[in-house]
């Protein structure tokens, strides 16, 4: 019995688009809301979000009940970290502040057991594997473990061509939130120049063997970065989608 199939990645894979959502409320029952609108992929946040392991398992036990596919996002890209992350059971990761090859390949490698990578062998207590009960696990999880990695500064941007070259990146996500600030444009990722280095960077990830992404409330910016060819693009946050629907009902009947 092999690892579980890995839905999302197969999504990549053919090319197909997925459409997501940014989960930080940091509670199950919310995700589980977020899992019944019909969105392809939630991202689960470990970096910007009150989570760790255990609240975000409780997430991704949710949504892997719905039709949505869940990814996590760490706050860091330790080895260690993701290796707790992988045993807990999250097959698509996103690991923020990626700036080198060097460093994509130190990912790669700590998603996958030896000889191939340095992944810690303990499948046996992990839920990844149930628990033991699946007997293939450690020929098959790397199969189906998906690693996206963050571009979000000018240093990513320069080194994008040698980090697109690296085997075992499935996909390339740029942040226009900390590009914008480490170029220079803080709270201002709608200049035309952090815009064109958006679009740029899309268009070329596109253009590789990577898939491309990005987070974006801009409908219109959205599409655009989809008709570039960006193929997993969230386009809400369930904490402003929350905080904007509660300070719209009060603004009604408040003034």
């Amino acid at each position: 019995m092999p690892a579980p199939k890995n839905k999302f990645k197969q999504a990549l894979k053919n090319g197909d688009k997925q459409i997501g959502c940014w989960l930080g409320l940091a509670d199950s029952y919310c995700a589980e809301i977020a899992a019944s609108a019909g969105f392809d992929w939630l991202l689960v946040d470990g970096e910007h979000a009150p989570n760790d392991l255990r609240s975000i398992l409780k997430q991704v036990q949710v949504i892997e009940k719905s039709n949505s596919s869940p990814a996590v996002r760490l706050p860091i890209g330790e080895t260690w970290m993701i290796k707790q992350y992988l045993d807990a059971g999250a097959q698509t990761i996103l690991i923020p502040m990626v700036e080198s090859a060097k460093q994509a390949k130190e990912l790669v490698a700590a998603c996958h057991y030896p000889p191939k990578g340095v992944r810690g062998v303990g499948a046996s207590l992990a839920r990844a594997s149930n628990f033991g009960g699946i007997p293939d696990y450690l020929t098959t999880a790397g199969e189906e473990i998906c690693l996206l990695i963050q571009i979000e500064s000018q240093a990513g941007l320069d080194s994008l061509d040698k980090i697109l070259e690296v085997d075992g990146i499935d996909g390339v996500f740029i942040g226009p939130a900390d590009l914008a600030a480490d170029m220079g444009y803080l709270g201002k990722p709608k200049e035309d120049v952090v815009v064109r280095a958006i679009t740029d960077a899309i268009s070329k990830i596109a253009a590789s063997n990577k898939a491309a992404g990005i987070l974006t409330l801009d409908e219109v910016f959205a599409n655009k970065c989809l008709d570039l060819g960006a193929s997993f693009v969230a386009v809400g946050i369930d904490v402003t989608a929350y905080a904007n629907a509660m300070r719209g009902i009060a603004n009604r009947f408040k003034p």
